[in-house]
């Protein structure tokens, strides 16, 4: 729940916000840093040959860089859609784990502006901003359906400041990340967060059917992609999460991508590559599996005629 009185400009502003009431005179309010767009998705995967023939071949993005835990192990690779969007992918999935879904990462250009905007509304935030293995700042919270959310500024001397503009092979299915989804239990307590706080805009929401809402697309406040809220209702099961928890890539003809696809190892193997169809937003739209079921989207930019 979110409150604000005002009476005058001499009284303060009152804001509460999962149960922490913060007051705050209106002269010393911090205004929200830029959130400019999605960075990147992150999952879990069981056996990362395989995840690397999905990302790498099949959909054609090269991985720029690797980080590596203290033990010499490997932490996470990238998969690099442009030069701000990143697919992270993270070998050891647990057999018994049914999310493979481990983060999703918006971008702001002052991250530490930001972690004092977010402390002000209320929000439980780390106590100072982190500069990660790969030399870009960073943080994390939870949003209110348990998914982490990480927020990332760029650096030039970072491992993605130091390939920009390498990496891009013309083989890549899509250059633009244009959404990610998360599952959304309650709207109005979503709403709160993504809206409320952290400055989200509704642009369009759809369903199975015209009578119910099943997906509410939420544009960042400074650019133009988006998070899909998933909206689910009591739990959800393995194969479910891996349909709601995904990444939609921008292609401007799903049959050439399709055609490309096919000419690729494993482009028809009905598993990974099911066949395109219209979607609820009337735009064709071909969806893709990794080996452990997290779904990629392709889908064109406008309506059909």
């Amino acid at each position: 729940m979110r409150l604000s009185i005002r009476s005058s400009e001499r009284f303060s502003t009152v804001i509460l916000f999962c149960g922490l009431v913060l007051f705050t005179p209106p002269s010393l309010a911090i205004n929200r840093p830029p959130i400019v767009g999605i960075a990147h998705i992150a999952f879990q995967v069981s056996d990362l040959a395989k995840a690397r023939a999905f990302y790498g071949e099949l959909l054609g993005y090269e991985e720029p860089f690797r980080v590596f835990n203290d033990d010499g192990t490997l932490l996470l690779t990238y998969f690099k859609v442009n030069d701000r969007q990143f697919i992270e992918i993270f070998p050891g999935l647990p057999p018994e784990k049914e999310d493979r879904l481990s983060h999703i990462a918006l971008e702001t250009t002052d991250i530490e502006a930001l972690r004092g905007y977010l402390e002000e509304k209320g929000l439980k935030v780390p106590g100072k901003v982190n500069q990660g293995r790969d030399g870009n700042l960073n943080m994390s919270l939870v949003d209110p359906d348990g998914h982490r959310i990480e927020f990332v500024q760029y650096l030039p001397g970072s491992l993605h400041g130091k390939t920009r503009g390498e990496y891009i092979p013309a083989r890549r299915i899509s250059d633009r990340m244009l959404h990610v989804g998360v599952t959304v239990s309650d709207v109005a307590t979503a709403d709160r967060f993504y809206k409320d706080v952290l400055g989200f805009s509704e642009i369009w929401r759809g369903g199975m059917t015209d009578s119910v809402t099943h997906w509410i697309n939420m544009k960042v406040p400074d650019g133009t992609d988006y998070v899909e809220y998933m909206l689910v209702t009591g739990k959800v099961d393995r194969q479910s999460l891996g349909v709601l928890h995904h990444l939609a890539l921008q292609v401007p003809d799903i049959q050439k991508a399709l055609e490309i696809l096919r000419q690729r190892p494993s482009g028809w193997d009905p598993a990974l590559v099911r066949p395109p169809q219209v979607g609820r937003n009337n735009r064709w739209q071909l969806n893709l599996y990794d080996p452990d079921g997290s779904r990629t989207e392709l889908m064109e930019p406008f309506t059909i005629r």
